[in-house]
C-alpha cells in the first residue's frame, strides 16, 4: 500500500481564511488551536491533520474535495507555468528549486503569482489599446463596472420586486436585526474596531453571527446589515443578472457582484415605491428623506439615481462622489450628463468647493459650452471616523438634473431655469474652448496657443478662434 504523505495547502488556507474576512486569532479560536499554530500552517511549516480538515469543514461548511483540491503540486505547476514566462527565459530555473519554493515558501510563491498576475493583464491591455469614451482603458476593471451600471442606468428591476417583498417581512419582524434572528437564526452584534480587525462587517458562519463595528453610526450600521441580507437572500438575482454580461476579470465581478448587493441593500432600506412616492411629496429633499427612511444623505442621493421604473419613473440624476485631490470614487450617469472620466473635471462647479463649508447643501445652474443646462446639488459627506483618532474621510457628492426639471426639486421651486443665471463650465479642460476662462489649467485639444510677447490676457491662456 502506498504511503500517504504530509498534506500541506497553506496558501490554501490562507485564501480560505481571507474569503471569510478572519484574522489568524480568528480562525485559531473555531479551530481550537493556537493562532501561531495557524500561522505555521499558512506557512507549509506544519501539515494540516485528519482532524483539522474535518474540523475546518464542519466550522465553514466546506466540501473536503473542494478544499484540497489545489495541492502541492498544484501550485507548485502554478508557479512552474509563471516561471515558463518568455521574461524568464535566460535564467536556470530546475524544477526542484520551483516544487521548494512553492512548499517552503508559500507567501513568496503567492507574492509572484499576484505580481505575474497584475503584469500579465497590463500587458493585454497596453497590447489591445482598446479605449472607452473617457479615456479608460476597457479592460480597467472600474470602468467595466461603470458601464455595466450604466448600460442598464442603473435600475435593475429584479432586486427591486425581490427587495419590496422582504422589506414587508422586514418591517414585521421590527427591522433588519431583527428579521436576521427570527427568520435566519443569525445574532448581530455589535462589537469594537480592535475585536473587529478594523472591518466594518464580518459573517461568523461557525457561530452564525454577523458582526458589525460598533463605530458605525445608525444609518451605515443598518446599510451594513442589509447588505448581508442582500448578499444572502438576492443571490441567485445577483448571479442571474451578472450572467448577462461576460466579465474580463474577476475583479471586474466581484465589483459588479458588490454593487447589486448593495443595490439590493439600499432597495431594501428605501423600498422603490414608498421611496418613490416620498420622493415627489418631499420635493427631493434628501436631508427630509433621510430621516424618513433612516440612512445618510448619500445613501438617499445614490437611490435617486436609480428610480426608472417604467410608470413610476423620477427625475433621471447624474450622482458623482469626488475626494479633496479630485479623484471620483464613484460615478453614475442617469441624466447625460458629459462629465469626462479622466484629465479633471471643472473647477468652477461647485462640487470641487463645498469641502469648505461642511454639512451645507449648495445649488448651482450649470452651462455647458453647447448651451445645455443643468441643475446641480452639492455637499461634503464624511466617511470613517466614529472614535477618536480612527482616520476619517471627507468627500464630495453632487446629483445633477436637466434644468428643466429643477422647479420640481425643493432647492429650484418658483425659480424660471431659463431665467437662472448659470455658471459657465466645460467638461473638462482639454474640451472645452472657452477662451477667457481664468481657471483652465490645461490648453484645449486642437488649438495653437498664442504668443504673450506683446498681450497678456487674463486666462492662463491665449488661443486662436478658429
Amino acid at each position: 500500500m502506498a504511503e500517504s504523505r504530509p498534506l500541506y495547502l497553506g496558501p490554501r488556507l490562507r485564501r480560505l481564511r481571507r474569503e471569510l474576512g478572519l484574522t489568524q486569532q480568528a480562525m485559531a479560536q473555531d479551530l481550537a488551536i493556537s493562532p501561531s499554530y495557524v500561522a505555521l500552517l499558512e506557512r507549509n511549516q506544519r501539515p494540516l491533520t485528519a482532524d483539522l480538515l474535518l474540523r475546518l469543514a464542519k466550522s465553514y461548511a466546506l466540501d473536503l474535495a473542494d478544499f484540497a483540491g489545489e495541492d502541492q503540486a498544484d501550485y507548485a505547476r502554478r508557479i512552474g507555468d509563471v516561471l515558463r514566462d518568455p521574461i524568464f527565459a535566460d535564467i536556470d530555473l530546475p524544477a526542484l528549486e520551483v516544487a521548494d519554493l512553492a512548499t517552503s515558501f508559500p507567501g513568496v510563491s503567492e507574492a509572484l503569482l499576484r505580481l505575474h498576475g497584475a503584469y500579465t493583464r497590463e500587458q493585454q491591455a497596453l497590447a489591445e489599446q482598446r479605449e472607452v469614451p473617457g479615456g479608460a482603458l476597457a479592460h480597467d476593471p472600474v470602468t467595466e463596472a461603470r458601464r455595466f451600471a450604466a448600460a442598464r442606468r442603473n435600475y435593475f428591476p429584479t432586486l427591486d420586486t425581490r427587495a419590496e417583498a422582504l422589506a414587508a417581512e422586514i418591517a414585521q419582524k421590527g427591522g433588519p436585526a431583527e428579521w436576521l434572528g427570527a427568520v435566519q437564526g443569525i445574532r448581530v452584534r455589535f462589537l469594537p474596531p480592535e475585536v473587529m480587525a478594523h472591518a466594518l462587517r464580518r459573517f461568523d458562519r461557525h457561530n452564525q453571527q454577523l458582526l458589525i463595528n460598533d463605530t458605525l453610526d445608525s444609518a451605515s450600521r443598518n446599510f451594513q446589515i442589509a447588505t448581508h441580507i442582500a448578499y444572502i437572500m438576492m443571490g441567485r438575482d445577483i448571479g442571474a443578472i451578472m450572467k448577462e454580461e461576460g466579465f474580463s476579470s474577476p475583479t471586474a465581478a466581484n465589483l459588479v457582484r458588490r454593487a447589486l448587493a448593495s443595490y439590493g441593500a439600499a432597495a431594501l432600506l428605501m423600498p422603490y415605491e414608498r421611496f418613490a412616492r416620498a420622493v415627489e411629496a418631499r420635493g427631493y429633499d434628501i436631508e427630509t428623506l433621510s430621516r424618513l427612511f433612516g440612512t445618510s444623505f448619500e445613501q438617499v442621493a445614490h437611490r435617486l439615481t436609480t428610480l426608472n421604473k417604467p410608470g413610476m419613473a423620477r427625475i433621471p440624476f447624474f450622482f458623482i462622489r469626488v475626494d479633496q485631490a479630485g479623484n471620483v470614487s464613484k460615478r453614475l450617469d442617469g441624466a447625460g450628463f458629459p462629465f469626462a472620466a479622466h484629465g479633471g473635471g471643472c473647477p468652477l462647479w461647485s462640487v470641487h468647493s463645498v469641502f469648505g463649508t461642511p454639512g451645507e447643501i449648495v445649488t448651482q445652474f450649470l452651462e455647458l459650452p453647447d448651451g445645455q443646462r443643468f441643475f446641480s446639488i452639492a455637499r461634503a459627506v464624511r466617511a470613517g471616523g466614529g472614535s477618536y483618532g480612527q482616520a476619517a474621510v471627507t468627500r464630495a457628492i453632487a446629483l445633477a438634473c436637466a434644468a428643466e426639471h429643477a422647479p420640481q426639486l425643493v432647492y429650484a421651486q418658483g425659480v424660471d431655469p431659463r431665467e437662472a443665471a448659470a455658471t459657465p463650465i466645460g467638461v473638462t479642460c482639454r474640451l472645452c474652448n472657452r477662451a477667457d476662462c481664468a481657471a483652465r489649467a490645461v490648453p484645449p485639444v486642437g488649438r495653437d496657443i498664442l504668443s504673450d510677447e506683446y498681450r497678456r490676457a487674463p486666462s492662463p491662456y491665449s488661443f486662436d478662434d478658429v
